[in-house]
């Protein structure tokens, strides 16, 4: 069962835009928080929210397949409801996340994946409705040629540290990371700018110029 908190927390980011998570961040001083542009979802509407589970893996020859799948399968099982799988897998070439991985990460309460890496069985993911994001897809399966080699350690992706205790947000425009210890600053932020960004919307629809909503509310 996903930690009351947790939920409470998805809810209300999830219940935003990636857009005023990063406003917020940059008003804060993280100023890269962001992940690279080349991470997308699998399909227009997929959203996330949750605490990363850090993943971190690499290529890899001469290992036996058996003893790569006991790895992975292992980790799923360490997934804490609520969370956001994240990989930095150091590769370019496999699919890290299939459909049975999708089937086995949802199964135990997880809130989506984010693969700086590949994805295969597409279409059988969507059919899950799981939100995922990822650099490509690819029929190549990671097993033997990819391995997991730690999880729930600090990885970085894009020149983003993402630490076990970070929160992940991702939409239509991208992923975010909010570091742990400024969880709440952001989040009230994000919500304040949210809030205000709509009264901009409703006077510039009703006829107020674009520069008097910015002299009135200080932003746009």
């Amino acid at each position: 069962m996903t930690d009351p908190t947790v939920a409470d927390l998805a809810r209300r980011f999830s219940a935003l835009y990636t857009g005023v998570v990063a406003d917020s961040l940059d008003r804060l001083g993280y100023m890269h928080q962001t992940l690279p542009a080349s991470l997308n979802p699998l399909r227009p509407g997929m959203r996330l929210a949750g605490p990363a589970f850090t993943v971190e893996g690499r290529p890899q020859t001469g290992k036996d397949a058996d003893a790569v799948i006991r790895q992975i399968v292992t980790m799923f099982g360490a997934v804490p409801p609520g969370h956001v799988a994240v990989y930095k897998t150091n590769d370019s070439a496999a699919a890290q996340l299939g459909e049975l991985s999708v089937t086995s990460l949802k199964a135990r309460g997880c809130a989506g994946a984010v693969i700086d890496g590949g994805v295969r069985d597409v279409e059988l993911i969507l059919r899950e409705d799981f939100p995922v994001f990822c650099r490509y897809t690819t029929p190549q399966d990671g097993p033997p040629r990819w391995e997991v080699v730690a999880w729930d350690v600090v990885v970085t992706v894009g020149g983003v540290r993402i630490a076990p205790g970070d929160w992940v947000v991702g939409d239509f425009d991208g992923v975010v990371v909010v570091p742990g210890e400024a969880l709440e600053q952001v989040l009230t932020g994000a919500e304040e700018k949210a809030g205000t960004e709509s009264k901009i919307r409703d006077a510039v629809r009703a006829g107020m110029l674009p520069i008097e909503a910015y002299d009135r509310y200080g932003t746009f």
